[in-house]
């Protein structure tokens, strides 16, 4: 279909037979996401007409969520050992225009930085004492203890350039700089907590970024199930997947959402969460 074409259809969508809008908007989604430069430039072509304008921006925005869903199955078939797509992805659920390349230039940013003061052979608890230091001290970051439960938690974008985050957010970060760094650290996804385990052999322990990189141990993990009540399980002592880690993070997503009374960008989001169950 040509851009004159489309333009035609789209002006249906101000019809008052509803039947005919239906027809409409059902065939301008199956035309794809590929449409949606064009139907914004129809929105700024129609600002004397708020009616058509929210039709629009309706079907643009149920194209993003339909584009971003069969993005996140891709991923979780194809690609999910790339931790920072998949949350790239979800930054893109409220800022769709965001570039992965962005996010990338970033974590090498702050890799440099780490990088610069380390050498050959260093033992493992000075490599994590200075990835605390460039990123609490140097670059400070802090646990967002304030607005625990707020979206931009989850908004990897927003985690890089407000410096704040939950668990699971800050332990994304040393995540991504570990894969760059070489160093065996990996998430472990405990119950209404995310930290982190450097597993190398004979020489294995546990961080905590939310408490600004606490190393702590094995036993420390016992204690904390018996105060919580659950029953030890060999997965809480263990890294987990990437798709865990998506699957926390849209998690903690919805669940900010419903704090909030944002009803349906939570519907939207639970909708994310089913194609990983």
């Amino acid at each position: 279909m040509n851009r004159e074409d489309l333009k035609a259809m789209i002006s249906l969508l101000d019809d008052s037979d509803m039947e005919v809008v239906n027809i409409v908007e059902n065939n301008i989604k199956n035309l794809g996401h590929e449409v949606i430069p064009i139907l914004e430039k129809e929105w700024e072509r129609n600002g004397l007409n708020p009616v058509l304008q929210k039709k629009i921006e309706d079907l643009v925005h149920d194209l993003h969520l339909s584009n971003l869903s069969a993005d996140l199955e891709s991923w979780k078939n194809n690609n999910h050992t790339d931790l920072m797509t998949g949350l790239w992805l979800i930054a893109k659920y409220q800022y769709p225009d965001l570039k992965v390349e962005t996010l990338n230039q970033e974590i090498k940013n702050i890799q440099m930085k780490v990088w610069v003061n380390t050498h050959e052979k260093m033992h493992p608890n000075d490599m994590v004492k200075i990835l605390n230091d460039v990123i609490f001290e140097q670059l400070k970051f802090e646990p967002n203890i304030k607005n625990f439960h707020s979206p931009s938690n989850s908004m990897f974008n927003l985690v890089l350039s407000q410096k704040k985050g939950n668990p699971v957010a800050l332990s994304c970060l040393f995540i991504l700089l570990a894969q760059r760094l070489d160093l065996p650290i990996y998430g472990v996804n405990l119950p209404n907590l995310f930290v982190l385990i450097f597993d190398y052999p004979g020489y294995r322990f546990y961080l905590n970024p939310f408490n600004r990189g606490q190393v702590f141990l094995e036993k420390d993990i016992d204690d904390y199930l018996k105060q919580m009540n659950i029953e030890p399980n060999e997965k809480y002592y263990k890294s987990c997947s990437n798709i865990e880690i998506i699957k926390r993070v849209l998690t903690n997503l919805s669940f900010a959402y419903q704090k909030i009374g944002e009803e349906d960008k939570q519907n939207e989001v639970n909708q994310f969460l089913k194609i990983f169950d």
